[in-house]
């Protein structure tokens, strides 16, 4: 009589992913080539149990289109991360306008919204439809914290690690709703190193979809 095998049941991950965050912890490193990352291959970094199926990965962004190259790096980037199963989710950017009261100039700014709106609501649908078990949430914005602890309350077997972008300090707030330690991550320059996509993204047929911007080259 054969020996019985207990199976290990598979662990079902979904990745969402802050892209402002994300962006900005590596524009202050000024290592410019590291923005272009394949995000997926950085999300599995970070799920490296055998057990683990990485699934919907989510990136949350908006494109600055009034920065005419910066818009045309962003929308190369969107194009290669949908060629490797990343799902690009778009917010915006809002005008708005401020004023000091002392002197009576007054100024322009470009805002950005809806991504932490975004990023809880994919969160939160994601444990209501049962779509993960463990959630990797790469962010820093406590803003986060009213979706992590409704989805830890009303689903105590679900995990949420909370993964600090690269050259950032977590987020208290964040740390402690999803539970400490043993529930956050701190990214290095090596995960993202080992994550980069190639120079020309491809189709399974050859056809270059996105080429990487030469800002973002590697140096040397």
């Amino acid at each position: 009589m054969g020996l019985f095998v207990c199976p290990v049941s598979v662990i079902r991950v979904a990745a969402f992913v802050d892209g402002f965050n994300l962006y900005h912890a590596i524009d202050r490193l000024g290592r410019h080539h590291l923005k272009w990352v394949n995000v997926r291959a950085l999300c599995k970094q970070f799920a490296p149990d055998p057990h683990c199926e990485l699934g919907d990965v989510h990136f949350f962004t908006a494109g600055a289109t009034w920065l005419r190259d910066s818009c045309r790096r962003h929308l190369q980037y969107l194009i290669a991360l949908r060629s490797v199963g990343v799902t690009p989710v778009l917010g915006k950017f809002k005008l708005r306008k401020r004023s000091c009261f002392e002197c009576g100039h007054s100024w322009s700014f470009h805002e950005e919204k809806e991504t932490d709106v975004n990023i809880a609501l994919h969160l939160v649908r994601g444990a209501f439809t049962n779509g993960y078990d463990r959630a990797l949430l790469i962010s820093g914005d406590s803003d986060l914290v009213p979706a992590v602890r409704m989805v830890l309350e009303d689903f105590p077997t679900k995990q949420i690690v909370v993964i600090a972008p690269i050259g950032q300090r977590y987020s208290m707030d964040l740390y402690n709703a999803a539970g400490g330690r043993t529930n956050c991550r701190k990214m290095k320059q090596v995960h993202l190193e080992q994550s980069l996509l190639p120079r020309e993204v491809r189709n399974a047929s050859g056809e270059v979809l996105a080429t990487r911007p030469a800002k973002y080259d590697p140096p040397g």
